[in-house]
């Protein structure tokens, strides 16, 4: 889709945004997950433009820059290179990610974090407006971050339904044509039964509720990568926590031609000491996928889940050596920033050096996206691992 497509889009009447509103109901975890008969839930009068939104991120050789990092662990990032926490700070730093020249070339949508959405270039360009003009569709965190969950082993349960639909209409009225919900998995703790199906279904109903509001959902049960375990118990938590998701989307009536797909890599544990190849990341990761998700799903867009940059473009390039049925891409955050964050540090005259290294990364993984990417010639920098335990944003 053209940028002038992504610019009319933006322009449709007040009326088709504020479509009917979806009632959020928590599942409890007595429940069988089945909706009550009254409920009917419709992408409403959103299914053409949802489905071309999803193609669009889904295009070949393009990806997703994730930048919708919460401001305080953008203020963590920022302090690794000696900056206050501070709006004028995020800003600048998100400004030189959106204003890369000749990165829409390898990236079709960028996740924004909600205050990022709403801001603008110094010189008074909205972000929404930059990324359309270079064919980058905007797109949004809608959940409201990870709380420990009652009755479970230690786990969590994102919270984030109360007020999403309303919130979604906002977001798609400022420019906003995809959103992103993040809940977690953690394979030490269990998972729980409980766990497993909260986040389910609340995965569920997030997308229900995006696309009756022109967003389109991506869905993220990122299954940690904390842990002990070997990549054949991820294998196996994969496999459930898939067949689980997929169950309730159909509950829901998700259109899957209008949602996209965040996975893990299925890879063992980080403290397994087991270190598996790429070709092996690629055949469980394959496996789990063909097994699991339809082929009317556009795109598989996968999380780098603290793996170092150089590890998740190899990882996404084996994937990548034989046709899938989906557009199998990225959606990475720490693969694509850490080498610009650390190079840009904070100093303007920086700024473009730190873009080129952003346009650098994206283009490797674009060719990782066309299964043509090689490591030779990478740094040692960007093989450094980037896992945080328990991490959170």
């Amino acid at each position: 889709m053209a940028a002038s497509v992504l610019k009319q889009a933006l322009s449709l009447k007040n009326s088709q945004f504020f479509g009917q509103a979806v009632v959020n109901q928590p599942v409890s975890s007595t429940t069988s997950g089945r909706l009550p008969a009254c409920v009917s839930i419709r992408a409403s009068g959103y299914e053409e433009e949802l489905v071309k939104t999803a193609k669009t991120v889904a295009s070949k050789g393009r990806g997703i820059l994730a930048m919708d990092e919460s401001n305080a662990t953008c203020g963590k990032r920022l302090a690794s290179i000696g900056l206050e926490n501070t709006e004028a700070n995020r800003q600048a730093y998100r400004q030189l990610l959106v204003t890369t020249p000749g990165l829409g070339e390898y990236i079709s949508g960028a996740i924004l974090f909600e205050e990022t959405l709403y801001q603008s270039t110094l010189d008074g360009k909205k972000f929404v407006d930059v990324l359309i003009s270079q064919n980058i569709v905007p797109g949004i965190k809608v959940d409201k971050g990870l709380v420990p969950l009652s009755g479970s082993n230690n786990e969590s349960w994102c919270q984030g339904l109360d007020g999403l639909a309303s919130r979604s209409a906002a977001y798609y009225k400022q420019g906003a044509r995809f959103a992103k919900w993040r809940t977690v998995v953690s394979i030490p703790n269990g998972p729980s039964e409980l766990a497993v199906t909260e986040a389910a279904w609340g995965l569920a109903r997030y997308a229900a509720i995006s696309q009756e509001n022109g967003l389109v959902p991506i869905v993220e049960p990122e299954i940690l990568l904390d842990g002990e375990h070997s990549i054949e118990r991820t294998f196996e938590v994969a496999q459930k926590v898939w067949a689980k998701v997929f169950y309730f989307l159909a509950e829901n009536k998700v259109l899957f031609e209008g949602i996209l797909l965040k996975p893990s890599m299925v890879t063992p544990g980080a403290e397994s000491g087991e270190k598996a190849t790429p070709e092996k990341v690629a055949e469980y990761t394959l496996k789990l996928l063909k097994r699991r998700v339809p082929p009317a799903v556009p795109g598989i867009m996968f999380l780098s889940g603290g793996q170092s940059e150089v590890e998740a473009t190899l990882n996404l390039n084996a994937m990548n050596q034989s046709p899938n049925p989906w557009h199998v891409s990225f959606s990475y955050a720490r693969a694509l920033q850490n080498s610009v964050l650390k190079l840009w540090g904070g100093q303007p005259e920086k700024v473009e050096a730190a873009q080129k290294a952003l346009l650098t990364r994206a283009k490797l993984n674009s060719l990782a996206q066309l299964g043509q990417y090689s490591a030779e010639g990478e740094d040692a920098e960007a093989k450094e691992g980037l896992f945080v335990k328990g991490y959170s944003y």
